[in-house]
């Protein structure tokens, strides 16, 4: 199985994100609003019996709801050019504590530490080589984008099946926070 750990998206604000992904950007593979998510731990492939100690160390973990804002939208470049369009989200301290506890739990049973720093977003389009000037106006035109506050009251362990056109994402297990 292909897992990873996030925060599913109202579907309210999947279609107010989806809004976004209007404009004609050439090169940019928009994500489908059914996928949108909040990434708080990329898992990738393990074996069955793995997939069961990481949902026995999650399901262990304790915490307290939250609200969360999405503001913004920005790029992530590699080597110079940009890869992905992102919705930004508010610095929030128990968003970060959450994460830190996951990644916690999942090293304690086993899996190496993340070697990337934590940085929420939502995948709004993958980009192979889309005009740098198109990228620019996009960011500049929706920069001052801001969704209302939604209540996060759990977080889920996602599989991820890749495909030719888009990776198809199954909620396996929601794990409540108080």
């Amino acid at each position: 199985m292909r897992l990873f750990v996030g925060i599913d998206l109202p579907w309210e604000l999947r279609h107010r994100i989806a809004a976004l992904a209007t404009t004609g950007i050439q090169g940019a593979r928009w994500v489908p609003p059914e996928n949108f998510h909040l990434t708080l731990r990329f898992i990738g492939e393990v074996p069955p019996h793995r997939a069961e100690e990481i949902d026995w160390a999650l399901a262990a973990l304790r915490g307290k709801g939250f609200e969360l804002t999405l503001a913004g939208v920005g790029t992530f470049s590699k080597g110079g050019r940009a890869n992905t369009l992102f919705v930004g989200v508010e610095r929030n301290p128990r968003l970060e504590h959450l994460q830190n506890k996951i990644e916690t739990a999942l090293q304690r049973v086993g899996l190496e530490p993340e070697r990337r720093r934590f940085q929420p977003h939502v995948t709004l389009a993958r980009l192979d080589n889309a005009p740098e000037f198109k990228l620019a106006g996009f960011v500049q035109a929706h920069n001052l984008f801001r969704a209302e506050a939604f209540a996060v009251e759990h977080f889920t362990m996602f599989s991820s099946q890749l495909g030719k056109e888009q990776s198809v994402y199954t909620a396996e297990v929601e794990y409540e926070l108080g």
